[in-house]
Parts: C-alpha cells; sequence; structure tokens
C-alpha cells in the first residue's frame, strides 16, 4: 500500500473484487459507520471447508444461524458473568505460570518464553471448556505434558495473546530502557511483596500500552477475516457493490470478538506476570533477540528464549 501511496485499494483475485484498507480512518467508516453492510462473510469452498459447513460464529455469513450462535457464545462462555466466575481459574494459571518459571530460574534461568505463553492461554481455555488445566498428568514443574504438546489448541485465545507477548518481550530485551519503564511501574503499583493481579490493571497503563504496541507491530496474521457487503454501498467517495468486498478487520461491530474481555486479561495478566516476577535479559552469550518473522508468516522464526532471574521476596513465590 506504501508503495503504491495509497490507503484503499481493489485487487481482482478471478471474478472476485477484493478491497483492502490501510487506514485506520476508512476502516472505521466500513466497520462502525456502515456495520450494518459489512456484517457478513464471504461464502467460498474454503471457509466452508475449514468451518465444517459454517458452523462456526468467525466463518460463517450473516444470519439468523450466526445469531444463534453468537448468542450462545456471548450469554453461555464470555459473558460478563462468565468472566467473573473465571476469574478464580484464572488467578490459578497465573499463579502457574510463575511457579513454572520460578522452576526454571532453579534450573538454569532459561525460558521458552512461546512455550510458557502458549500453554498459560491453553490452561484458562481448557479450564473454561473441560474445567480442566492438563489432559494428561502434565509436568511436575507446571509446565505441559506431552498430551498438551501434541494436542494444543491453537485457535485465537491461545495463539493471538502468546505472540503479542512474545514479540513484546523479545522488542522489550532489545530496548532495556522500555523493560525498564514497565518494571518500575509495576513496583510503583503492586510492589515487590506480592503478584500482580487483575484489579491492579486499570493502573498499569505502561505495561498496557506496551501490549497495544505489540499487537501493532506484530499481528498474528497479515490479514484478519475477510467481510462481505450485503448490499451496494459508497465508503470513502468509493461506490462499493454488493456481495464481493474483503477487507482488514479491526475487530469492532457486529462481527468483533466476543471474548474481547477474557482476550484481554490473559494479555495482560500474562505480560504483567512475566515483568512484575522476574527479571528477563538477553540469553549469556548472545548479543540480542533476533526479530526475523517466520518465513511467509508474522509469528517470530525462532522461540523466544529469556534468560529470568526472580526479581520479588522469596516468600512470593510459595505459591501451591
Amino acid at each position: 500500500m506504501n508503495d503504491y501511496k495509497t490507503d484503499i485499494a481493489c485487487i481482482r483475485l478471478g471474478n472476485i473484487h477484493v478491497i483492502i484498507v490501510s487506514c485506520p480512518g476508512i476502516a472505521r467508516e466500513f466497520l462502525i459507520k456502515q456495520d450494518a453492510v459489512f456484517a457478513s462473510r464471504p461464502t467460498n469452498w474454503s471457509s466452508e471447508y475449514v468451518s465444517l459447513g459454517y458452523r462456526t460464529t468467525a466463518l460463517a455469513p450473516y444470519g439468523e444461524h450466526w445469531r444463534k450462535m453468537k448468542r450462545v457464545i456471548t450469554n453461555e462462555l464470555v459473558s460478563p458473568l462468565k468472566h467473573q466466575w473465571l476469574y478464580g481459574k484464572r488467578e490459578e494459571e497465573a499463579d502457574n505460570l510463575v511457579r513454572y518459571v520460578y522452576n526454571k530460574c532453579k534450573n538454569g534461568g532459561l525460558v521458552d518464553v512461546r512455550e510458557a505463553a502458549q500453554h498459560y492461554d491453553g490452561n484458562i481455555i481448557r479450564k473454561l471448556f473441560f474445567s480442566r488445566r492438563n489432559f494428561g498428568k502434565g509436568r511436575e514443574d507446571g509446565g505441559p505434558g506431552f498430551e498438551e504438546v501434541e494436542h494444543e489448541v491453537m485457535i485465537a485465545t491461545v495463539d493471538n495473546p502468546s505472540n503479542a507477548v512474545e514479540w513484546g518481550l523479545a522488542e522489550m530485551l532489545n530496548q532495556p530502557e522500555l523493560l525498564k519503564k514497565a518494571t518500575e511501574e509495576l513496583d510503583s503499583v503492586v510492589s515487590k511483596g506480592r503478584l500482580v493481579q487483575e484489579s491492579d490493571f486499570p493502573k498499569l497503563n505502561y505495561v498496557k500500552a506496551c501490549a497495544r504496541e505489540a499487537f501493532r507491530l506484530h499481528p498474528i496474521v497479515d490479514f484478519n477475516v475477510a467481510h462481505s457487503s450485503m448490499s451496494d454501498t459508497i465508503v470513502a467517495n468509493l461506490v462499493l457493490i454488493e456481495p464481493s468486498l474483503n477487507l482488514i478487520t479491526f475487530g469492532t461491530g457486529r462481527r468483533s470478538c466476543p471474548g474481547i474481555m477474557l482476550g484481554t486479561s490473559m494479555v495482560v495478566m500474562l505480560f504483567a506476570r512475566l515483568l512484575n516476577g522476574f527479571t528477563c535479559s538477553v540469553p549469556p552469550n548472545e548479543p540480542c533477540i533476533d526479530l526475523s518473522e517466520s518465513e511467509g508468516g508474522t509469528i517470530k522464526a525462532k522461540p523466544l528464549l529469556a534468560f529470568a532471574k526472580p526479581r520479588l521476596l522469596p516468600e512470593v513465590y510459595d505459591i501451591r
């Protein structure tokens, strides 16, 4: 888009016209002002195949079937009441994350941040759906067992938060002044005598800003799920014809993620507990963290390995 010096472009793929938007102002016009027009999804073979006949809310076209599915998710899985009910389980998994990293500190201090982050996210989802942390026995140090490694639930609530935290910490390790500012905020709000809790989040503005910047710099995918218009309309003084319109979504409007409250809590807690509980640094004998992306993707090419040391009072880590 920068090469063409434009904020909106139309690309023809076969008989489909794909509209790409990179301007936040134009995107808001699509997703907020004209949300009702662009609330559907395009129908195609691949979407139908991976969703087993559009049985997922993410890919189903707009209609009664989609509304029923979203109603079930919103009311039964990620409602404010359910979010409050899950608080204790989220706290358990935040404590388990600290216990796992603390055990790594006692055995050399090298931590695979991707593994730790994905396991934390996966644990919460397993607690939500199956009321259990592990499919099998798990590891004594609190890490993922064989079953979790082989059969991790790779969905947005696992990949997206863990990817953001891994990239965010990698960037901060290469810029120690950012890491210092985040830990100073945590010490000011939380102190070194306890672990950060969700009740501290409103005061952790810098930590939350770091998480948002990680999402901005390193999105989990190049393009989000496509939107399709349900009628002719005009956006940014351009006439757009129904029905084949695809564009980037910023997660707002009717097709926004219903689990935003849960996802936000997971990201901020994951970030805050790692920074609050441990002093992280570039592993010995490495000049800096390699920030290369994987070939053909947006995830980090190599899992982030960080050298961690406990930074709180010893009794804080006495977690059962």
